[in-house]
């Protein structure tokens, strides 16, 4: 009796084991992805845990939930997948919580440690932020607005530079006022996108060519329908302006009102997506990665794709090239869904897939609030966050042919403003 009872006992405390080591092992960074949401109004920012065999999503349980201090909007993680930066602004009409940048450390469980938020010296109204693939300097974007005269402020450029420990520190001149246009608007900064100095590591065009030393910033001016070339100084983090020289104005023109700007992994091409006319303009990167002949030099300039613009859903907005370079994914906010494209490795030109939309809203004719769009860096997943619908939609993503499949999406706190995938 005495050994039937041991073994019961020795069962049991095995059985405790398994449990508790599953608690514990709900993430690990070895096996898991992350992904990151912040939203509205809860002001908080939410942890998921990825499994990364089949998609699934499991909460992780942050500490008081990791409170905001303010309205949360952007989102990023650094390449290093140690902190997430996250865009926070004062509530509407009040002085209340902060305009600047929050950061977060992640910890080897997934949690979040907040670290503080670092001031916008000079910005009003931030709308968008990008990291460099050094994980070097931080921009954000900055839209125009009013003085308390009434005056208008233009647009502006922050570049925050990235210390050791995740802190910022704003760069010497930030922030950078884009620039008057002749018998233009007040210029407005809406989406920003930084070259890469680092290149996929294998299936990517450019995997085994050398990245370059420079780096460039894209800026889209929503008010004058221009996108802007700034070369960065990777040693300051300064701007300086390229104009374009053929032009009367500073900027390449694109559609009217662009609202989102994406990089391919390359350096090869940029993508423009233009919200009041529903398509997407296709730019030429003159780059050392591929200079055709329409490229007079290899200094970063643009030059338009023959055949753009392309068309795509109601209002697009955010955009983004797969981990590869060999697909585009336009998020169509007015009409809850998105459109899948396939980009030509010659000449930057965007074919539809088959099939070309994927819904990110489960109820019919429902308004997901779709706000932004993150692919994670293996090609294996994409997330789109919805505000109006309180979820993120969740799709597999097969490299070879672009096809996305719909996984079961998660659930958030009230109106996600964003999303980050590690």
């Amino acid at each position: 009796m005495r050994r039937k009872s041991t073994w019961v006992l020795a069962v049991l405390v095995l059985i405790l084991l398994g449990v508790l080591l599953a608690c514990s092992a709900k993430y690990s960074a070895q096996y898991n992805g992350l992904v990151i949401v912040p939203t509205r109004f809860n002001q908080i920012v939410q942890t998921f845990s990825l499994n990364l065999s089949n998609g699934g999503i499991q909460e992780i349980n942050n500490p008081n939930e990791q409170p905001v201090n303010g309205l949360p909007s952007s989102v990023i993680i650094d390449p290093s997948g140690s902190f997430v930066y996250l865009l926070v602004s004062p509530f509407p009409g009040t002085t209340t919580g902060s305009l600047g940048v929050e950061t977060y450390q992640i910890a080897s469980d997934g949690k979040l440690a907040a670290v503080g938020v670092t001031p916008l010296k000079g910005a009003v109204s931030p709308v968008a932020l990008a990291i460099d693939s050094a994980g070097k300097y931080i921009f954000v974007a900055d839209g125009a607005t009013t003085n308390t005269a009434g005056a208008p402020v233009p647009g502006a450029v922050s570049v925050l530079s990235v210390g050791s420990n995740g802190t910022l520190t704003e760069v010497a001149g930030s922030p950078f006022t884009l620039p008057v246009q002749p018998g233009g608007a007040t210029a407005s900064a809406s989406a920003l996108a930084v070259t890469p100095t680092l290149y996929p590591t294998q299936y990517a065009v450019c995997a085994l060519q050398a990245p370059p030393s420079t780096e460039n910033l894209y800026v889209t001016d929503s008010e004058n329908y221009l996108v802007l070339n700034y070369s960065v100084n990777l040693s300051t983090g300064a701007l300086k302006l390229i104009p374009v020289s053929t032009q009367a104005v500073t900027g390449m023109p694109t559609g009217p009102v662009p609202s989102g700007v994406a990089v391919d992994p390359c350096n090869r091409f940029l993508y423009v997506s233009n919200s009041q006319s529903n398509n997407v303009s296709a730019y030429t990167i003159c780059s050392v990665v591929s200079v055709p002949l329409n490229c007079p030099q290899a200094n970063y300039s643009l030059q338009p794709v023959a055949g753009s613009p392309y068309s795509t859903g109601d209002t697009p907005g955010p955009l983004s090239v797969d981990a590869y370079g060999n697909f585009l994914y336009v998020v169509a906010t007015g009409s809850s869904y998105i459109n899948a494209f396939r980009i030509g490795s010659s000449n930057g030109a965007i074919v539809a897939l088959s099939p070309a939309t994927y819904a990110t809203s489960t109820a019919l004719g429902q308004d997901s609030g779709s706000n932004s769009i993150a692919i994670r860096s293996d090609d294996s997943f994409v997330f789109v966050a919805n505000s109006n619908t309180q979820t993120v939609s969740e799709f597999g993503l097969i490299p070879s042919t672009g096809v996305l499949s719909p996984e079961p999406t998660i659930d958030t706190y009230n109106y996600p403003s964003g999303v980050a995938v590690k």
